[in-house]
């Protein structure tokens, strides 16, 4: 992505991993940064405002945000949160026990979904003391087996996220829902590559009409609606972030043609690409 005024690249993160207090300093509330690592927000209580991507989601007390590798954000200046912040990279999650990939898969990998939780008192309060007591091994001085130690944590904190929100238990160790994890794993890797259902039935040895059935059960949405999805949220970001030209991200995003591209966004956002685009730039956001 080409730079702009007020979006920052995540700089590099030693070991692929870290864990921060929120409390009087909050980052990116000057500039939107795109994240390098997947990152979990878990806020004890706050105000203002979180812009995800598109999205904005006012902070009003407990709550936890999820925020995918490939995303961007900022809270509003005026912000004022307590809380913790864990970034994390998929060569430190591999550490983790293979046995909590699943919840890493359904969390990240559709992360608009899942964006943002919220959790009872209780989940809340369980939540925090894993935090607090991760922050204090992330603060110990390095030590062997640490790396290991933290990635148990992390894969605790994860599996509790999961059961939060994410689907009754008897759908979520169901065959269906194996499927449609794979099915979100290969979306969000090839999404620029293929656009259609029956790429990903391919390769998934299911017909189409499966692959959609199983997608509306587990989300309400069908595949070819979760793939459109995950190509506007990235054509949005290109657009209100970057200076590529409407043409070059077409072609980015593996259109034939930028009037093809220019279709399709229209037709998922009742909006033109340059409209859009200019919608930001009238507000000062996004492009130089």
């Amino acid at each position: 992505m080409k730079s702009v005024s007020n979006i920052e690249t995540e700089p590099i993160i030693d070991h692929s991993f870290s864990v921060k207090r929120l409390d009087k300093y909050i980052p990116y509330t000057q500039s939107f940064v795109r994240l390098s690592y997947h990152r979990i927000l878990i806020l004890e209580k706050g105000r203002g405002f979180l812009l995800v991507d598109n999205e904005s989601f006012e902070i009003s007390g407990c709550e936890f945000f999820l925020l995918a590798k490939g995303q961007i954000y900022q809270f509003e200046e005026d912000s004022e949160i307590t809380g913790f912040s864990i970034s994390f990279g998929d060569c430190f999650w591999e550490k983790a026990p293979s046995s909590a990939s699943n919840c890493k898969a359904v969390l990240f990998n559709n992360a608009t979904v899942n964006q943002h939780l919220k959790p009872s008192v209780a989940e809340a309060e369980e939540i925090l003391l894993l935090c607090k007591n991760l922050l204090m091994e992330y603060e110990t001085p390095p030590y062997i087996n640490q790396m290991d130690v933290m990635a148990a944590y992390l894969k605790i904190i994860m599996i509790k996220l999961a059961n939060i929100k994410l689907v009754e238990e008897e759908t979520f160790d169901s065959q269906d829902y194996i499927v449609y994890r794979k099915f979100m794993e290969l979306l969000s890797n090839q999404y620029q590559s293929f656009h259609a259902v029956n790429n990903y039935a391919d390769l998934l040895n299911i017909t189409s009409r499966r692959l959609s059935e199983i997608c509306k059960r587990c989300t309400h949405k069908n595949a070819k609606e979760l793939i459109n999805g995950q190509i506007i949220a990235e054509a949005r970001r290109l657009l209100q972030f970057s200076s590529y030209s409407v043409k070059d991200i077409a072609y980015q995003l593996n259109f034939g043609t930028p009037e093809q591209f220019s279709h399709f966004f229209k037709k998922n956002t009742a909006i033109s690409p340059a409209a859009y685009r200019g919608k930001y730039m009238n507000i000062g956001v996004g492009i130089t």
